[in-house]
């Protein structure tokens, strides 16, 4: 069983961003090779944190040595090579995943930029951080390929735009009403 903790901080604005959350992680959990984990009797958490672009450059400073805020950042839990072989790493029965970390300002840019929704731009990100929490990344050009494939699959089975696709029609922020 999948819970995902969303905690939403000043700028980011009103809206049912914990629902987006749990929709962005499920959708993406289910496209990888470790989709047991939205079944499996024991607790999976990943915790989705909204918050300043301020906050995002201090921890972008102090865990990976770059100055800058940046749109999103993943700190995992558990190796991605274990999370198979891992049933928990608690002492009460759960598998604490990691934890997702988005920056508003920096979002906020990225999806003006875009032409998308700050919703759609959000779960974008919100899935590609729960894909580094899985262990995937973007490192060389094929880890990259692949990992885009996925980002690109998960946001078409939630009928959202192609993020990797700049000709692509405006989105429809309807679609968050």
């Amino acid at each position: 069983m999948i819970d995902v903790a969303v905690q939403v901080e000043t700028p980011w604005p009103e809206g049912d961003w914990e629902a987006l959350g749990i929709r962005a992680v499920e959708a993406a959990i289910a496209a990888t090779p470790h989709a047991e984990l939205a079944t499996t009797p024991e607790l999976v958490e990943i915790s989705v944190r909204l918050t300043s672009d301020g906050e995002v450059h201090g921890l972008n400073r102090q865990y990976r040595g770059k100055d800058k805020p940046t749109n999103v950042l993943s700190f995992p839990m558990v190796q991605p090579d274990l999370i198979d072989t891992v049933s928990r790493n608690g002492d009460d029965g759960e598998l604490l995943l990691g934890d997702i970390v988005l920056a508003h300002g920096v979002c906020a840019r990225e999806a003006e930029e875009k032409g998308v929704a700050l919703e759609a731009h959000a779960t974008h990100l919100i899935v590609h951080g729960l894909l580094h929490l899985l262990g995937y990344d973007h490192q060389g050009s094929a880890e990259a390929e692949h990992m885009e494939s996925l980002e690109r699959d998960v946001m078409a089975r939630l009928s959202l735009h192609d993020p990797y696709n700049r000709d692509e029609p405006e989105f429809d922020a309807r679609r968050f009403e």
